[in-house]
C-alpha cells in the first residue's frame, strides 16, 4: 500500500512546486519596500521549490492516472502540507513564534477561515500582512481546482481531484465539457470580481495597499485584516457597503456569476436555487437584529443599528468574519443568530464555508415531502431543484453529511471543554472553525484572538478548519480501514 502513495506524492510535489511561485508576490513587495523580511521569503520560496522538485524527481517513476481514492488523499495532503511550508517566512522572521501558532495562522489563511493568533496587526511588516491576506485569495476557490488547470500538462487526470475538492452535494453540472476549462472559467470570473472589488475599495477611501489586501480577504471570505480593529479602523459606511456587496457576491456560486456575465442578464441569479434564499435569510435576520438592538437600547436609532447589524450579519453569515464593532457585547440573541446563519448561508461553488444553502434547501424540501407522504402515502412527489428531480442518492448523501457535521461539532466542542475552554467559547469557536468563518464568542470573540488557546486546543482547531474546508468526508474517509485496503 505504501507504493500506492507514491503517485499521489508525485502530484503533491508538482502542486508544491507550482505553489512556491506564490512566494514571489511578498518577495517583490519586501524588496520594493526594503523590509527586513525579504530574506525570510526568499528562504521560504527556495525550500518550498526545492522540496517540490525533489519530491517529484523521487516519485516520478511511480507516475500513473489518479483514482478516486487518490483524489481524496491528495486533497487532504494539500490542505495539511501546504500550510506547513507557508509558515517558513513567519518562523524565520518572528523567532519567538512557535510552529503550532504559525501553522494555525497559515491553515486559517489558506482555508479562508480568518482566525488569527496575532496581535498588533498594524505593527506587522507590510509583507507579512500581504502574505496573510494574499494566501486566502489563492485558497478561495481551492488550491487544487487551480492546480487542475496544470495537472493535464503533467499527464495526470484532474477529474478525481475536482470531484473531491468541489463543494456541495451536486457536482455534475459543469460549465464546460473539460474539467480544466471549467477551472479556468471559474477563476476568470473570480479574477473579474476581485478586480471590481479592488477598485471599489479604492474609490470608497482605502489606500491601494489596504484595498489589495482586503480584496483578497473579502472575495475569498476569509476575514483577515491588516488592522486590529478590522473594518472599525476606517469607521466608513461607504467602505462597509463595498464589503457587504462583495461578501454577498462571494457567497454565491461563481458559476452563477459566470452565467450572468456570459448572458449579460441577471436572470441566472433569479433561477439560482441558493442565491435568493441566502439573500432572504440574511435580510430577515438583519431587520430582526436591528429592531432587537434598538429595543434593548444598544443603539438609539434604527439607522445606526441597521448599519452595524447589516455589516456584521453579512460578514458572519457568509463566513467572512470581518467586524466593525465588538458584537460580542450585544445581547447574545443577535450574535447567536449570526453564527447560526453561517452554517448554511453560503452557496456550493462559492468561497464560503458551512453546510451550504443547497443542502439546507434539499433538507427542507425532503422534510416537507415526508410530511406530505404521511398524509398521501401513494402520492409521487420527488424533491426538485430548479424543476429537476433530485436523485435519492444525493438526498442520502446530504443526510449523511448533516449527521457527520453535527457529530463533528459536538465531538470537537466536548474535547475543547474537556481541555479547559468554557462552553460558549468552545461551541462557537468550533462552529467558527468548521464553517471557516473564524471568530466565535466570549474568549474567541471578534475583539480577541486565538492566542489564548493551549497547544492542544490550537492543533485541534487547525484540524477542524481543514475538516471544514474539505467538507469532512475527504479526511474522514482516510480513517476507515477500507480506504487502506487494496
Amino acid at each position: 500500500m505504501l507504493r500506492a502513495l507514491f503517485p499521489v506524492l508525485a502530484v503533491l510535489s508538482s502542486i508544491l512546486t507550482v505553489f512556491s511561485l506564490t512566494f514571489v508576490v511578498p518577495i517583490i513587495f519586501a524588496w520594493w519596500a526594503q523590509e527586513p523580511t525579504l530574506s525570510s521569503f526568499i528562504w521560504g520560496f527556495a525550500i518550498t521549490f526545492l522540496s517540490g522538485v525533489g519530491g517529484y524527481v523521487l516519485t516520478r517513476p511511480f507516475h500513473r492516472e489518479l483514482k478516486i481514492r487518490d483524489g481524496f488523499l491528495l486533497i487532504s495532503l494539500v490542505w495539511s502540507v501546504l500550510p506547513a511550508f507557508t509558515t517558513i517566512p513567519l518562523l524565520i522572521y518572528m523567532g519567538e513564534l512557535s510552529f503550532t501558532d504559525a501553522y494555525f495562522e497559515m491553515v486559517s489563511s489558506l482555508t479562508t477561515t480568518g482566525a488569527t493568533v496575532f496581535s498588533n496587526l498594524d505593527g506587522l511588516p507590510g509583507s507579512i500582512n500581504l502574505w496573510r491576506c494574499f494566501l486566502p485569495w489563492i485558497g478561495g476557490l481551492g488550491i487544487v481546482i487551480f492546480a487542475v488547470s496544470v495537472l493535464p500538462l503533467l499527464g495526470v487526470g484532474g477529474s478525481q481531484v475536482f470531484k473531491a475538492e468541489t463543494t456541495g452535494p451536486i457536482k455534475d453540472n459543469k460549465l464546460a465539457p473539460r474539467i480544466t476549462e471549467t477551472a479556468r472559467l471559474l477563476y476568470s470570473t473570480y479574477l473579474i470580481v476581485s478586480i471590481a472589488c479592488l477598485f471599489s475599495y479604492k474609490s470608497a477611501g482605502m489606500s491601494w495597499f489596504d484595498a489589495f489586501l482586503h480584496t483578497g480577504t473579502t472575495v475569498s471570505l476569509s476575514g483577515f485584516s491588516s488592522h486590529d480593529a478590522s473594518f472599525g479602523y476606517w469607521n466608513s459606511p461607504a467602505i462597509e457597503m463595498v464589503a457587504v456587496t462583495f461578501m454577498l457576491l462571494a457567497a454565491i456560486n461563481f458559476s452563477t456569476h459566470f452565467s450572468v456575465l456570459r448572458s449579460r442578464s441577471f436572470k441566472p441569479y433569479r433561477k439560482c436555487p441558493e442565491a435568493k434564499w441566502t439573500i432572504v435569510c440574511i435580510l430577515v435576520a438583519v431587520i430582526v437584529g436591528a429592531f432587537y438592538l434598538v429595543e434593548k437600547g444598544i443603539y438609539n436609532s434604527f439607522t445606526e443599528s441597521f448599519r452595524f447589524v447589516l455589516f456584521n450579519t453579512v460578514s458572519v453569515a457568509t463566513t467572512a468574519g470581518f467586524a466593525n464593532t465588538n458584537y460580542d457585547q450585544w445581547p447574545i440573541f443577535v450574535p447567536l443568530l449570526m453564527i447560526f446563519l453561517s452554517m448554511f448561508c453560503s452557496a456550493a461553488g462559492s468561497t464560503g464555508g458551512g453546510i451550504k444553502m443547497i443542502r439546507a434547501v434539499l433538507l427542507v424540501k425532503q422534510s416537507l415531502r415526508e410530511v406530505s407522504k404521511t398524509l398521501h402515502p401513494r402520492a409521487i412527489n420527488p424533491v426538485r431543484i430548479s424543476d429537476a428531480p433530485v436523485n435519492h442518492q444525493i438526498i442520502y448523501g446530504v443526510l449523511a453529511f448533516m449527521l457527520m457535521y453535527g457529530a463533528t461539532i459536538i465531538f470537537i466542542t466536548m474535547l475543547l471543554v474537556f481541555s479547559g475552554l468554557d462552553a460558549i467559547s468552545a461551541l462557537t469557536g468550533t462552529i467558527g472553525m468548521i464553517n471557516c468563518m473564524g471568530p466565535g464568542l466570549n474568549l474567541l470573540g471578534p475583539a480577541n484572538n486565538f492566542s489564548v488557546l493551549t497547544d492542544f486546543q490550537t492543533w485541534l482547531c487547525s484540524l477542524t478548519m481543514i475538516l471544514g474546508r474539505v467538507e469532512l468526508f475527504p479526511v474522514l474517509v482516510l480513517l476507515t480501514p477500507e480506504f487502506w485496503r487494496k
